[in-house]
């Protein structure tokens, strides 16, 4: 099996440099490596595998003789190097929102449409954070019980909206405890001992972007029929890392908890924490820095006919963007798709 030439897009930023923590330690194969970024960001050191690398410049010519790209560097970035990267013979695992919704191209849980990698021309999508999580838990139950109607509450932490808005909770908490003023920049409200129930701007429909993306990445990813009613509400709240949903779903057949559990129990990327005699359930201090997606409060619905509550916790940071790509990037190697 041949290895690849790979390079990190957006090397320096939050996620990138998550990308590179992983690539090292999921022991990704490769030929060589690059680690590329914009030019303010050019000439910074990056220690990867014992051996420091300089970050390079993002230009076209920078990606001949490159096999796959991971890219965490921004919608508008993407789009600019996509065609270039296609032209030169490589692929690109993107994370923004770019392609999400493309015919043509895959948007991808690794563990969960494995095979819709194969029909890739040159760009694979990573999903949104909250959809990513919620897949990993979701699939496993379709696949046995066909999903038939889902609602989804999101409560997302500040790390999803990059490194300023994680400055901003740590200097908001500071200013209120210290009774000074704060002028926020990065939310429309003040994060600190607070929730804001907008994340990304309102569509015509009253939802927000954030919250139509899960509705529509969940039927692309799962293979949903087009009709299947998904209703989202996406919150950030104040907290600096790890996204926490609220999961209804109701199922073409009944089934009950324990059914739930043992399947999840046995399901790639999770792991089940559900014992609230003891007070067990996943909170988002147990996901950061994990990898599994955590599960828990797995109930009966009631409201629902066939419906399933559960609640299910990840670290955004590595599941819903860096963690995932690395995997696809595995998955593209094993499968020989470079």
């Amino acid at each position: 099996m041949r290895k690849p030439n790979i390079a990190i897009l957006g090397a320096t930023g939050v996620v990138g440099r998550e990308i590179t923590k992983i690539t090292e330690e999921l022991n990704v194969e490769f030929e060589s490596i690059k680690f590329l970024s914009s030019a303010k960001s050019a000439g910074t050191k990056i220690t990867f595998k014992g051996k420091e690398y300089t970050v390079e410049e993002a230009t076209p010519e920078v990606f001949e003789g490159i096999d796959i790209v991971m890219a965490s560097a921004g919608g508008s970035t993407s789009q600019k190097f996509a065609p270039e990267i296609i032209k030169r013979g490589g692929l690109i695992i993107d994370n923004s929102s770019a392609f999400r919704m493309d015919e043509g191209v895959p948007l991808v849980i690794a563990g969960v449409n494995d095979e819709d990698l194969k029909s890739h021309k040159g760009i694979i999508a990573n999903p949104n954070c909250s959809t990513s999580q919620l897949m990993l838990a979701l699939e496993p139950l379709n696949k046995h019980f066909g999903i038939k109607r889902l609602i989804v509450s999101t409560y997302q932490a500040v790390s999803g909206a990059g490194l300023a808005a994680i400055n901003e909770l740590r200097e908001d908490t500071e200013a209120n405890l210290k009774g000074e003023k704060f002028e926020n920049k990065c939310f429309k409200k003040p994060i600190s001992f607070n929730v804001i129930p907008q994340i990304d701007v309102f569509c015509e429909n009253g939802y927000t972007k954030e919250e139509m993306k899960v509705v529509k990445e969940t039927k692309k990813i799962l293979h949903l029929d087009e009709n299947t009613p998904i209703s989202c509400t996406a919150a950030r709240v104040p907290v600096f890392n790890g996204h926490s949903e609220a999961v209804d779903v109701e199922f073409k057949v009944n089934v009950e908890p324990n059914e739930v559990r043992e399947i999840l129990k046995n399901s790639y990327g999770v792991t089940v924490i559900d014992n609230p005699d003891n007070f067990e359930y996943p909170t988002t201090r147990d996901a950061s820095g994990a990898n599994p997606v955590f599960v828990g409060r797995i109930r009966k619905n009631l409201a629902f006919d066939n419906g399933i509550s559960f609640w299910c916790v990840a670290d955004n940071i590595r599941i819903g963007a860096a963690l995932n790509t690395v995997r696809i990037c595995k998955k593209v190697i094993e499968m020989g798709l470079f």
